[in-house]
């Protein structure tokens, strides 16, 4: 298994893939941005520029409505590799067909060849983000994620500045050079493709239902049977909306309130796509390779200063016109915008890059990509309320931009807030996430330990208040901890615990009832399939060894097999927390004023699963312990 996300760019699994749908989003773009290109160059009139330029996305995104729900289906039951090898076929056919629009200069032929081009990406849409799960590791999700969307950002940019300048360049022979771009960007996508592995198909006896209306219900439907996944797709949903409404209103920005030329729109955009990229990408590092909601609510929350402050910073028109970007840069203020753009980039990769790797982490792989079929019909939505809403403020309500970008910080504050308050999970992950790594530098070894699905039960040592929060951002899955409920009842950190869904638990002479409770309760989240965590000590350690293992985790395990459900344990040890803060090292007083304990050192290291049958109280202790070592 790769150590990092750039490790993956050197493995087939995921090399290929990355490249194609890279390819895939360059070649759209310089399409979709030479057919403007050409308008200019054939000299054609305001109107028709305007009618040519607003019919090219509705064309682009009515196949979303029309074929997404058939397009999840299909991907459903296909392995994923002939799909893709199929669609980039389709997209080398599509590009001839374009290819002649071109060099006869027929705009009808053009736009059928947009439509069928919106048709080959909403067959792709579902099997570019299922086949992730299919190859990459639990860990790998969103460091995986990280990378495609900084592909998608970047290879879109690339490809509006070529398909904007081919005309400009090659001149008479524009139609020529841009026809035969297409092409070959076509066919080295489809050779490349030639590549990706075979990845199987999520649920190959599944029946096509080809009425698309019935199917498209049924789609969305599944995209909202879990609570947390409705919430992640409705959470992408609304970075297509602030996404189109900001890069919707940018040439016009660029022009009349930084006083530049055609060429700053692209700076603009340059550095809003340049910062999504970087943001995408430190989602791996700032998630310690674990799929981290909690860095969701931060990405909404900078995205809403960014976007504020970019609202604020230029709010009547530029007294300068034609700027080029070394013009620009000169003028006071220009920095600020820069920042603002780059800001609202970055904020943004960290918004959406863990809800991708959210839905694909919950969601079974039998219906993965029907639920993102669901996903693109949403988005779809979004792109057009965004458009239409944008268009309705300026043109009925006399808005100005700056006054656009104000009621879309506020507007993206709302919904956060909203969506944080329906899912308490996104700002309970938040708050741990901060907590953790405010106060600890964490390095977990070996959790790929930890199965990718069905159920699993932890076992580790117990040293502080922070354990179940340090475990917790270090394991992949959401985990079901049993605590006593004297840690569980701290204030502030009870809410926490208690969203997250940890189990309480008291010995069996101060509540013998919480204790059946939580013993019931843990049963069941096994049967269910989930991971249950559990410190079998039964208390903080106050000297730093670890105590003897009590017998309720065989209770456990023998709980489980009596049911005909054998469960794994996990053996954990955490290395260096009897040092840190929130332990008992240095009596009560001192635990949160010493300043050497402040971002200590910790580790989590796992070791291999041992079968529920097979495990015994002190045969997981002294695993746990040689994990441990002499690192308490």
């Amino acid at each position: 298994m790769s150590t990092n996300q750039y490790a993956l760019l050197r493995q087939r699994r995921f090399l290929p893939f990355f490249l194609t749908q890279s390819l895939g989003a360059f070649n759209d773009n310089v399409y979709r941005q030479a057919i403007i290109g050409l308008l200019f160059w054939l000299g054609v009139s305001a109107e028709q520029k305007t009618l040519y330029t607003n019919l090219a996305p509705a064309l682009f995104i009515l196949p979303y409505f029309l074929f997404s729900a058939l397009a999840g289906q299909i991907a459903e039951r296909t392995e994923k590799s002939t799909l893709i090898r199929i669609t980039t076929a389709m997209e080398i056919g599509i590009m001839s067909l374009a290819a002649v629009g071109f060099v006869t200069t027929n705009l009808t032929v053009l736009l059928v060849a947009l439509f069928l081009t919106g048709v080959q990406s909403t067959l792709f849409g579902p099997v570019k983000y299922s086949i992730l799960p299919a190859v990459l590791q639990p860990r790998e999700l969103t460091g995986g994620n990280g990378l495609v969307e900084m592909g998608t950002s970047i290879s879109i940019l690339l490809g509006m500045i070529l398909g904007g300048s081919i005309f400009a360049m090659a001149g008479a022979s524009g139609p020529w050079v841009a026809g035969g771009a297409i092409i070959a960007l076509a066919i080295t996508g489809h050779l490349v493709s030639r590549a990706i592995p075979k990845a199987g198909a999520g649920l190959p006896e599944l029946k096509v239902n080809w009425n698309p209306i019935p199917e498209s219900i049924a789609v969305l439907k599944l995209a909202r049977k879990q609570l947390a996944v409705r919430n992640a797709i409705l959470g992408v949903s609304w970075f297509w909306f602030v996404g189109t409404v900001l890069t919707g209103q940018l040439p016009t920005y660029a022009e009349v309130y930084l006083g530049g030329s055609a060429t700053l729109y692209i700076l603009a955009l340059a550095l809003f796509s340049v910062g999504t990229g970087a943001g995408s990408m430190l989602c791996e590092r700032l998630s310690a390779r674990t799929v981290e909601i909690g860095l969701v609510p931060l990405g909404a929350f900078g995205m809403t200063a960014f976007l504020l402050d970019l609202a604020l910073a230029r709010p009547d028109a530029a007294t300068v016109a034609g700027l080029d970007v070394a013009g620009f840069l000169q003028q006071p203020g220009a920095w600020r915008t820069v920042v603002d753009l780059l800001g609202i980039g970055l904020f943004t990769g960290f918004f959406v890059v863990p809800l991708f790797a959210l839905i694909q982490s919950r969601t079974p792989k039998s219906e993965m990509s029907r639920v993102f079929a669901g996903l693109n019909i949403q988005n779809s939505g979004f792109i057009v309320l965004a458009a239409l809403s944008a268009l309705a403020v300026q043109r009925w309500l006399g808005w100005t931009i700056p006054q656009v970008f104000l009621a879309l910080a506020v507007a993206n504050a709302l919904v956060a807030i909203w969506i944080f308050t329906i899912v308490p999970e996104f700002l309970m992950r938040f708050l741990s996430w901060v907590l953790v790594r405010t106060l600890y530098r964490l390095r977990a070894h070996g959790i790929d330990h930890v199965p990718d699905e069905g159920a699993a039960l932890v076992v580790c040592n117990h040293v502080s208040y922070m354990d179940a929060l340090i475990l917790a951002a270090s394991i992949p899955r959401p985990v079901r901890f049993v605590m006593y409920y004297k840690i569980f009842n701290v204030p502030v950190m009870r809410w926490i615990f208690r969203t997250a869904k940890a189990i309480p638990i008291a010995g069996a002479k101060e509540d013998p009832a919480l204790m059946q409770r939580a013993f019931d309760e843990i049963d069941a989240a096994l049967a269910d399939g989930q991971v249950a965590g559990i410190f079998p000590e039964g208390k903080l350690t106050s000297d730093g060894e670890i105590a003897a293992f009590k017998s309720g985790v065989e209770k456990i395990l023998a709980r489980a097999a009596q049911a005909g459900r054998p469960v794994p344990v996990v053996p954990m040890a955490l290395r260096g927390m009897w040092a840190s803060m929130w332990s008992r090292r240095d009596g009560r007083l001192a635990r949160m004023r010493v300043p050497r304990r402040f971002r200590a050192h910790v580790e989590v290291v796992a070791g291999a699963p041992v079968v529920g049958g097979e495990a015994t109280a002190e045969g997981l202790e002294a695993q746990v312990r040689a994990l441990r070592g002499d690192a308490a």
